[in-house]
């Protein structure tokens, strides 16, 4: 009976391989418009995150000196909406670093494979995120938790 369940294993194995080995090929030119998409996706961020930097340095030279005679609640409406301006910029920053991953991935032949069983991820989630790592069945029980 044991020997049974290791040839099972070993032909589930080697179909597994196979068809890993055969759905991971993706031609030059699609890699190419891939990281083309993505690489313009960083740029657009990248740009946005450096526009988001400058607004802030500038309203903080704004406050700075447009402080005087603030009480309690003015200042802390100020606070409030500094750290949301930095907030936002952390998630585009979060959003660039997704975006060079993705591209890593690419590199290395694992883009549109989940990270975590190795399934291709649907392509319409590709469209709709093009950072995705994992499918969406890995992602829901990732949100469950």
């Amino acid at each position: 009976m044991a020997k049974a369940t290791g040839t099972r294993s070993a032909t589930a194995a080697k179909t597994a391989e196979g068809k890993t080995a055969a759905k991971r090929t993706r031609s030059a030119a699609e890699t190419k418009k891939i990281r083309t998409a993505l690489e313009s996706r960083r740029e657009e961020l990248q740009a946005e995150y450096d526009q988001t930097l400058t607004e802030i340095a500038e309203l903080q030279r704004e406050r700075l000196t447009d402080s005087a005679g603030d009480d309690t609640a003015d200042t802390g409406t100020k606070t409030l909406e500094r750290e949301q301006e930095i907030t936002l910029a952390n998630n585009l920053l979060e959003r660039i670093n997704q975006v060079e991953r993705a591209i890593d991935r690419l590199s290395d032949g694992h883009y549109g494979y989940c990270e975590r069983c190795g399934n291709a991820i649907p392509v319409e989630r590709l469209a709709a995120f093009p950072s995705a790592t994992l499918c969406v069945t890995c992602k829901q029980l990732e949100e469950r938790r």
